[in-house]
């Protein structure tokens, strides 16, 4: 069952001519969205911060567990 959803796919996949370069775009894409845009905007603060993960995750909880109040303005 598993080998004939395997070759439909395949067999779909071979036949398309504007399918291939949409994927390809895609593809691109995702590459440029999960692997440059980390590099570049996203850094591990974390990692320069802390020097091993106890620590990190003793920063963590205490952002996720302290008393935050809301102000009001009226």
């Amino acid at each position: 069952m598993l080998r004939s959803i395997y070759n439909f796919y395949i067999d779909g996949f071979k036949s398309m001519k504007l399918g291939k370069k949409l994927w390809a775009i895609m593809a691109i894409k995702f590459f440029i969205f999960f692997i440059i845009l980390k590099i570049f905007f996203f850094p591990d603060i974390l990692k320069t911060q802390f020097s091993n993960d106890t620590q990190r995750g003793d920063y963590i909880l205490n952002q996720l567990t302290q008393n935050k109040t809301l102000k009001k303005s009226y």
